[in-house]
């Protein structure tokens, strides 16, 4: 792809944004789906918000808190949905923030700004 300008880059992450409620945990990368989502224990996708993009970024304006967890068993990926169950699968990748492996029955906090969408 071409080289977007900022302005570009802006736009296009806040129509992501735009269409994005909840964070969601995966095993292994969710691709293009959102395959591969936890599942056990007391997992829910949880709420997130994304402040206006700049600079052709936009980063979480909430934190999210999963409680409860089933085992992970390496890193740990993430995605963004439309809805709390079911839904559309917007955007994902692995998580700088959180490595593997996760015990079972521990908890995953990503405070205010720790996910971020960025193009490119």
């Amino acid at each position: 792809m071409a080289d977007l300008s900022t302005t570009a880059a802006n736009a296009a992450v806040n129509a992501v944004t735009a269409l994005i409620s909840y964070l969601s945990l995966h095993t292994t990368d969710p691709s293009t789906t959102g395959a591969n989502e936890v599942a056990g224990g007391s997992y829910a996708r949880q709420a997130i918000s994304f402040g206006a993009a700049s600079g052709g970024s936009a980063a979480s304006t909430n934190a999210q808190t999963f409680v409860n967890l089933p085992s992970i068993g390496g890193n740990v990926w993430v995605g963004t949905w439309s809805a709390v169950s079911g839904g559309t699968y917007e955007w994902g990748g692995v998580s700088a923030a959180v490595t593997g492996p996760i015990p079972l029955g521990a908890s995953i906090v990503f405070a205010i700004g720790a996910v971020t969408g960025t193009a490119s």
